[in-house]
């Protein structure tokens, strides 16, 4: 038996309970204790997994595929460690491992199911060698934090290649995840959307991958589904999008999402067009492992979303649904999912600067918030640290807002004198404090 390593165990779920109890999230705490008194343990743990260790990376996506493809695992009466709360680095990924070992500090664990933060792969892989990457897809995403998109490129790069045997699953649609693969000799999988599914293309969008990464010439699109994902091709070198292996195609958005893969009818209650290319990649990477899907449908319809991905309350009346945007492409997708319900409604929208959500919010200004005139939005309210630079981005584009920066008196407001449908687009920091403000509202345990 090993003393440091049962004792890491131990204090790690013990800094957890302690966190819980006094409200603090505590989990990358837990996982920074564990380490630091036993510097192995992570790799230690991994190689306990009994059969494979799957990691999610990519700049959205990555909480909704990485928990639901657990969900399907669980579903299927597999053991599996996952990071379900999105704590994403280093030290969360310590956590997901050390909080699911026995009082004994040894795993039981068929599968494991790792979101890994794009930057952070080249600090984890050290610690273990996945047998599968998900790569879901490449936006601009925390300029001051990552840099360019290329910077982000390099690190999934060198992770790739500390992995050799890694086996990736990536987005056809993104040619900058397409490129990655073809330039790295991992084994490659793809899926995408091979059907055109909006006739109107928003020329105003911003799009990331308009110059071919092979040659530099300038890319050409049968069509885009949204930012730079679509059918592309170069003029010049030949680069194209690969015909996906898993491809989603009738696709209809009408009542929830509903669309093939091959034989295959996926039939979920959910929204926006970006859940279609998560469950796609679910659907690809429990299929790459030979997983059993009969019961996928069953597995989407009881699957619970949490932490701000689509996360439901209903709280004195009232539907709230809370939304994690946290840079311009996905701060889009979810104007757009917010667009299909064609009710009254009221919007709340929270903007953090602090450090984990990036402090240049200049993004907001690549955000097509003029679509919200379209919305049928009784009110918008502005909360957060960086209410001020919010509520002027919306008067810009002639939309008329309300200041309110604490977001629970926002909330409060909108319960006692709104439409009774309450959409929440919160960033990062602000993401977690909203979630629990929302549970304890609703009478949940926090």
């Amino acid at each position: 038996m090993n003393i440091r390593r049962l004792f890491a165990v131990w204090s790690a779920k013990l800094i957890k309970t302690a966190c819980q109890i006094t409200g603090r999230q505590g989990v990358t705490l837990a996982g920074k204790i564990a380490l630091s008194i036993y510097p192995p343990i992570l790799k230690e743990l991994a190689s306990e997994v009994k059969k494979d260790i799957f990691v999610v990376c990519g700049t959205n996506g990555k909480t909704t595929t990485n928990n639901l493809l657990a969900s399907v695992l669980e579903a299927n009466n597999c053991r599996v460690v996952c990071n379900r709360t999105g704590s994403n680095m280093l030290n969360g990924v310590v956590s997901a491992f050390v909080l699911n070992a026995r009082a004994n500090g040894h795993l039981r664990a068929d599968y494991a199911c790792i979101e890994i933060d794009e930057a952070s792969t080249v600090r984890v892989f050290p610690h273990f060698k996945p047998d599968y990457m998900v790569l879901t897809n490449l936006f601009r995403d925390q300029l001051d934090r990552y840099g360019e998109i290329d910077t982000t490129m390099n690190l999934l790069s060198r992770a790739m290649k500390m992995a050799p045997d890694m086996k990736l699953l990536v987005n056809a649609d993104d040619s900058l995840s397409t490129f990655l693969a073809m330039d790295n000799d991992n084994a490659y999988t793809t899926y995408g959307i091979s059907e055109q599914v909006y006739q109107e293309q928003d020329s105003r969008e911003i799009r990331e991958g308009r110059f071919c990464k092979r040659c530099g010439e300038k890319m050409e699109y049968n069509f885009y589904h949204y930012s730079q994902l679509g059918d592309y091709h170069c003029p010049k070198c030949g680069f194209a999008r690969p015909v996906p292996q898993f491809d989603g195609s009738h696709i209809d958005m009408s009542d929830g999402l509903s669309f093939d893969v091959g034989d295959f009818h996926v039939k979920a209650n959910y929204r926006g067009f970006y859940n279609i290319y998560n469950i796609l990649a679910v659907y690809g990477a429990a299929s790459l492992a030979g997983i059993p899907l009969d019961s996928f449908n069953r597995i989407l319809g009881d699957y619970t979303p949490q932490f701000g991905r689509n996360e439901l309350f209903e709280i004195d009346g009232t539907r709230v649904m809370l939304n994690l945007a946290k840079n311009p492409a996905g701060f889009n997708q979810n104007i757009g999912a917010v667009m299909t319900d064609t009710a009254p409604k009221d919007i709340i929208i929270l903007i953090n600067d602090n450090s984990q959500d990036g402090t240049d919010v200049s993004w907001l200004w690549d955000v097509d918030f003029d679509r919200l005139k379209d919305a049928n939005a009784a009110s918008i309210t502005v909360s957060g640290i960086r209410c001020q630079d919010m509520r002027l981005r919306l008067k810009y584009v002639d939309i008329p807002s309300t200041l309110e920066p604490d977001i629970e008196k926002a909330i409060l407001s909108k319960l006692k004198s709104g439409t009774k449908n309450l959409y929440l687009l919160v960033n990062y920091t602000g993401l977690y404090t909203t979630h629990n403000i929302l549970k304890k509202m609703e009478g949940r345990k926090s």
